[in-house]
């Protein structure tokens, strides 16, 4: 159906399977020759496959479905077929009619589903290895961002290697990818200059041409020089449309989520998060102590942890950028907050509290006491009433005996009077011609023995079998387990034969209850019939 996109690192189709699913086919550029498991290229391949057949194991709604993957039978290319998800991808998100750069609150968002993406891929090995703004889409249907294309996912090392080399997006990658290693850390960094990208509304270092140089002087930069300054960029790069007050409550970035960045973006993996679900769990329990990077520095990279005392007018001022704008004399009370918060005062939380607790004993109250009188009312009244004066020698007012009479019940012969209905009914039936036709009662009929053997035919010949006992054998041999089986022959008896071998007949015996036996039978114990 058409070119979704195309690049070094392969071809992205857009494709229809029968029916209305539609699919994203990406085909690898290196083709494999051989697929012989001596051909270390196609073992590879197939290893890595099968790591991502694990990825769809467990469904996950923040990694794409993948659907199929093999080799082409033209080329013998490598292809991954995806589901293909409609929306657009970050990097479009980034794009004019758009802002710049993301709100703090759809980067919470985003970091939480992408962790979770690399968390989901990282438990089964699968290490993605091209984490890049146009590899996460958001989902129109869903809501969520989608983690696409795990095209490096299956490359061998040196297919790695010389795709990164030549056309991997350089601005996303990982030191150590240089070299053609990968890591789960090295998805780990990519993760950062995502985040970092959204909110500063640029990567840290930017691809200024296509040219070999260039290429070579932004891996350099991931190897060596320290990470701009991530506020800086995003005081720079917010849209002149949002108000001052907007534009101050968005600098307002938490502390934990910079020490996030700043961590994914360390140059030794070792010093970053071990792999998808550390780093997801750091995100979700913001695990770190917030006191100790409260106004602190990170060495060498200039990230700003925490804002100054008055971070509306360091905002709107327009400070110059690399000043870290750090007042150390903030408190621990004055951390900024996050939009998604309410401010309670400590009366009006102390008086909800205690009307809490009023509200609970009001419950206990008319649980248990109120319960407690309403049993003991029906336990008087049940009491009271337990006896009766039936001698009346205590009611106010005089008892009159009981003068009824009563009569003395009449007797009916009751059989000769339903003899004269019967015979009054048979009277009148003869005289009418309504006489019911009593039909006889045929009972059912019993199963009876044949005295007929029954015949069986088998490729063109026939054979009788004896009633009585047979030897059903478990194969075609006469050194096999054999079984005796009594036949009693009916009209409802059946016996079918199923296939014929080595002079044996296979044959599936139902008896007159409906239950069958399958076994074969040795033909020298049958008689030919002419």
């Amino acid at each position: 159906m058409g070119a979704l996109r195309t690049g070094g690192q392969g071809s992205v189709y857009k494709g229809k399977r029968i029916g209305e699913i539609i699919t994203a086919v990406k085909i690898l550029p290196t083709p494999i020759h051989t697929e012989d498991t001596e051909d270390k290229n196609y073992r590879n391949f197939k290893n890595e496959v099968e790591k991502l057949k694990k990825v769809n194991e467990i469904p996950n709604p923040n990694v794409v479905k993948i659907v199929n993957s093999g080799l082409t039978e033209s080329g013998s290319f490598p292809f991954i077929e995806m589901q293909y998800i409609e929306g657009p991808d970050l990097e479009e998100l980034l794009k004019s009619p758009h802002a710049p750069v993301f709100t703090i609150r759809e980067t919470k968002k985003l970091a939480h589903q992408l962790a979770n993406a690399l968390a989901h891929c990282h438990r089964v090995g699968v290490k993605h290895g091209d984490i890049k703004s146009n590899n996460v889409k958001f989902n129109t249907d869903t809501g969520n961002y989608i983690l696409l294309d795990f095209g490096l996912a299956i490359m061998s090392d040196e297919q790695r290697r010389s795709s990164i080399q030549h056309a991997g997006a350089v601005e996303f990658m990982a030191p150590e990818q240089h070299d053609g290693e990968m890591f789960f850390q090295t998805d780990i960094y990519s993760f950062g200059v995502i985040l970092y990208e959204l909110l500063a509304g640029e990567v840290p270092f930017p691809l200024n041409t296509k040219g070999e140089n260039s290429r070579n002087a932004v891996m350099l930069s991931h190897m060596e020089k320290p990470v701009p300054d991530l506020l800086a960029a995003r005081k720079r790069n917010l849209p002149d449309t949002w108000s001052a007050e907007i534009q101050a409550r968005e600098m307002n970035i938490p502390a934990w989520l910079l020490e996030v960045i700043k961590k994914c973006l360390e140059k030794n993996p070792e010093k970053r998060y071990a792999n998808g679900t550390e780093l997801q769990e750091a995100i979700l329990h913001e695990n770190f102590d917030q006191n100790a990077v409260l106004g602190a520095k990170v060495p060498g990279n200039g990230f700003t942890l925490a804002k100054s005392s008055n971070p509306i007018q360091e905002a709107v001022a327009g400070s110059s950028p690399g000043v870290d704008g750090i007042n150390p004399s903030v408190s621990s009370t004055e951390i900024e907050k996050s939009p998604d918060t309410m401010e309670v005062s400590k009366p009006l939380f102390i008086s909800l509290i205690l009307l809490l607790v009023a509200l609970g004993g009001y419950s206990a109250y008319s649980l248990f006491l109120a319960n407690t009188e309403r049993k003991e009312i029906v336990y008087e009244d049940s009491s009271a009433n337990n006896t009766q004066d039936t001698t009346g020698a205590n009611l106010p007012y005089e008892v009159e005996p009981d003068t009824t009479k009563v009569n003395p019940p009449v007797q009916v012969d009751t059989v000769a009077k339903q003899a004269e209905q019967d015979s009054l009914k048979k009277a009148f039936d003869q005289q009418t011609g309504s006489a019911p036709v009593v039909k006889p009662i045929i009972p059912p009929a019993e199963p009876t023995e044949s005295s007929v053997e029954p015949v069986l035919s088998s490729n063109g010949k026939r054979y009788r079998l004896a009633k009585g006992t047979s030897f059903f054998y478990d194969e075609p041999n006469a050194e096999a387990v054999k079984h005796r089986v009594w036949i009693l022959w009916t009209n409802k008896t059946k016996i079918t034969v199923l296939d014929e071998q080595n002079g044996f007949l296979q044959v599936m015996h139902t008896n007159n209850d409906g239950e069958v036996t399958k076994g074969w039978l040795n033909k020298n114990d049958l008689r030919e019939v002419q």
